[in-house]
Order: C-alpha cells, then sequence, then structure tokens
C-alpha cells in the first residue's frame, strides 16, 4: 500500500507531547535514492535501445543509413560489377540479404562496441575460398579467449548452458571481430551506448516521473493535515482507514478530478511546482540532446528541439553522412574486404561509393566540376583524385 512506509507501529503509537510542528503533517510523497542502471552491454541494449525512443531511433538511424550505402569493390586496376565477394556480401546466408545483415552488424557495434561475423567455410577441407554463409554472432554470448602473447586465440560463443568454441589460431580466424577504439580495454570496444548511459538514465527517469503524473491528475501531489483540535495524533485505526480510502477512491487514473471528502479535523493542501520542477522539460530535452550526441546524430534529426546548430535539415543530414555514417560504414567494411581476402588470396578492397549516395549529391557534383575544370591535370590524376581506378587498356579516352 502507497501509505505503508507511513504507518506506526503500536510500540511507536504517538505520545500525547510533541516537540516539531511538522509531526500533525502526512505527506503523499517523500525523496527517493538515485539509481543508475547497470553498464553491461545486455542492461544497455535494454534501457538504451529497447526502452528509450532516442537511443532506438539513434541506433536505427546509423545502422539503417550505413547498411543502405552502395557498395564498390575493386583493386589497383579496375572496379568490378561481377566477383564472388560482392555475391557473398549480396546474399550472405539463407535468411538474410546484404541489408539485414549489414544492419545487424552496425546496430551490434553502437550498442555494445563489438561485432562478430562468423564464417562457415564452403568445405572442410576449402583452405583458400571464400566462406559459403556469413552470420553476424550477438556481441552479449561472445567472449574472447585471449593467447598467452595476448592476442586472441579463441572466441567462446555461449548460449545458455551451451559454449561452442572458435579456434582463432588458424591463418585465417573464423570469427571476424571489429570493435571500436576502448582506451583502458585490449579486447573489447567501447560503445556510444556506454557513453550515454547517464543520458539515457536521466531520460527514462523523466519520463516516468511524467507517467507518474498522468496517473495522478497531471498535479503534483499535496498533504493531509491533521488538526486533532488538541486531541493529539491520529490513531492507528482512522491512519489505516483514512490509507485505504485514499487507494481506492482518489488514486490513478479513472480518479482524476474527483473531490475529496474530508472529516473534521482534516485539511488539504495543496503543493504547487517548485522552480526546479518547472525546469524538468528542459532536463528532459538537455537529456536527449546528450544521447543523439553520444551517436553522432544531429538533434534536428531526431526532432528535438532546442537545436540551431545546422542552417536546415538538409546541412544536418549531409553533416550526419559525413561525419557519423561514411566513417563508420568505411572502417567496418573495409575490415570485412580485408578479413575475406585472407579466405580467397584477392588484393581486393570493398568501399562505399561516394558517387550514388544522395545526401551527397551536391558535393560531389562541386568536387566534379573542380577536377574536370584543372586542365593542369591528366586523365589519370583526376580519375585518381576522384577514387577511380586507373583507365583500362584499349579504353576510349
Amino acid at each position: 500500500m502507497a501509505f505503508d512506509f507511513l504507518r506506526r507501529g503500536k510500540e511507536q503509537a504517538a505520545p500525547e507531547r510533541k516537540a516539531s510542528a511538522t509531526g500533525p503533517v502526512v505527506a503523499w510523497h517523500s525523496a527517493g535514492r538515485v539509481a543508475w542502471s547497470p553498464r553491461d552491454s545486455g542492461s544497455l541494449t535494454r534501457t538504451g535501445f529497447m526502452g528509450n525512443p532516442v537511443g532506438y531511433r539513434a541506433v536505427k538511424m546509423i545502422a539503417e543509413a550505413a547498411a543502405a550505402l552502395p557498395l564498390v569493390l575493386q583493386d589497383r586496376d579496375r572496379r568490378f560489377d561481377v566477383h564472388p565477394l560482392l555475391a557473398l556480401i549480396q546474399r550472405p546466408n539463407p535468411a538474410q540479404g546484404r541489408a539485414e545483415l549489414l544492419e545487424a552488424l552496425f546496430a551490434q557495434l553502437l550498442l555494445s562496441g563489438n561485432a562478430y561475423v562468423e564464417a562457415v567455410p564452403s568445405a572442410p577441407d576449402a583452405a583458400e575460398a571464400l566462406p559459403q554463409e556469413l552470420h553476424v554472432l550477438r556481441s552479449d554470448r561472445m567472449r574472447v579467449v585471449p593467447g598467452a602473447d595476448g592476442w586472441p586465440m579463441a572466441y567462446e560463443y555461449a548460449v545458455g548452458a551451451r559454449k561452442h568454441r572458435f579456434d582463432a589460431a588458424g591463418p585465417v580466424s573464423p570469427i571476424c571481430h571489429i570493435r571500436n577504439h576502448h582506451p583502458q580495454d585490449d579486447h573489447y570496444g567501447f560503445a556510444p551506448m556506454q557513453a550515454a548511459a547517464t543520458a539515457v538514465d536521466v531520460h527514462n527517469s523523466a519520463s516516468r516521473w511524467s507517467k507518474s503524473l498522468l496517473d495522478n491528475a497531471a498535479r503534483p501531489s499535496g498533504a493531509l493535515v491533521w488538526r486533532g483540535d488538541g486531541q493529539g495524533g491520529m490513531g492507528e485505526d482512522q491512519f489505516r482507514r483514512l490509507s485505504e480510502e485514499i487507494e481506492e477512491n482518489y488514486r490513478g487514473a479513472r480518479n482524476a478530478g474527483r473531490p475529496m471528502v474530508l472529516e473534521g479535523g482534516l485539511d488539504w493542501k495543496p503543493m504547487g511546482f517548485s522552480p526546479s520542477d518547472m525546469e524538468f522539460q528542459k532536463t528532459k530535452e538537455a537529456a536527449a540532446r546528450e544521447i543523439a550526441l553520444a551517436f553522432g546524430v544531429p538533434p534536428m534529426l531526431l526532432g528535438i528541439p532546442g537545436d540551431a546548430t545546422y542552417a536546415n535539415y538538409q546541412e544536418a543530414n549531409r553533416a550526419f553522412y559525413r561525419l557519423t555514417v561514411l566513417p563508420l560504414a568505411a572502417r567496418v567494411v573495409a575490415r570485412l574486404s580485408d578479413w575475406l581476402a585472407g579466405y580467397s588470396g584477392a588484393a581486393v578492397e570493398l568501399k562505399p561509393d561516394l558517387d550514388q549516395i544522395p545526401a551527397l549529391a551536391a558535393e560531389r557534383e562541386a568536387q566534379w566540376s573542380r577536377v574536370a575544370r584543372a586542365g593542369f591535370l591528366s586523365a589519370a590524376e583526376k580519375r585518381a583524385l576522384l577514387g577511380l581506378p586507373p583507365r583500362e587498356a584499349g579504353a576510349d579516352d
């Protein structure tokens, strides 16, 4: 019951003499202790992604935008339109396409700071062939097993009581471990969600506070003052009956606005919002901006008010791609291509195709125009500046 913490035991019955002037006041609320959520990846995923709309939207925006980037594969001489590695990335396993696999990969990296990709070999004795399938494994189930030299010698994947060990001592590891930089850990990465954990707690607490206000008629609580007319404190039976009546008849959304009937000796003193309570909404918006900042998403793109960093939505979207999506995608796909090249032995590079990103169309057009007008550059130099491979022999100028 809501007033159990105020209930007085029979052995602590209120004496007739009282030294405190606040003794007759029965408050409806009390201050609580600060409680922070756990900082492990599983708890952060539940509170910051599954239980917070700002964190959820930030992770979804980055993961979906990075997974949707067009990719190109090239070596030192040419770009490939058809290649086994492109086919593998396009259809990594029977249950997922390229977008689903990459979205899961980027999301794991953002939420836990680590991403693990498993390579399923095409044949037990195929040592130098591309894998048959690729799968993204859950980061919270994976454990790095370091060797005597400090480098990972195996990866252990646990589901309940069952464990599977991936031996990483061979020429090419069956697990591709992609991680963010962590200044204090040699084997695991640091997640943006960890940096935003305090802001997530503040934002979630603010949302719960708003919900509590709505449940209590959207106004702050008050106090019942027992006057008693010189008769001492309220009796135990009176206190219990009053508590049960308030709990049953006057609390909750269904009783919002219902008038309270008070007996003799009781007076209702409403409590208004203090100036600090009035800053409540600003605190929630500030926490939302900190969450967006940790992930690198302009608050304007998330609909958070009070942010005027960019002049318009188009500039904010372009900054989002330039500062967040492209660096993340370029690093991840480069690591994937290096890892997969160890299977095939081909020196190829997988990277985002900047020419096909709509958000960067204006920048790319200006760059092409500047390079095209540079008459002092040869055709080969212009192609190199634009990130294109050298022109194939026999091709028309």
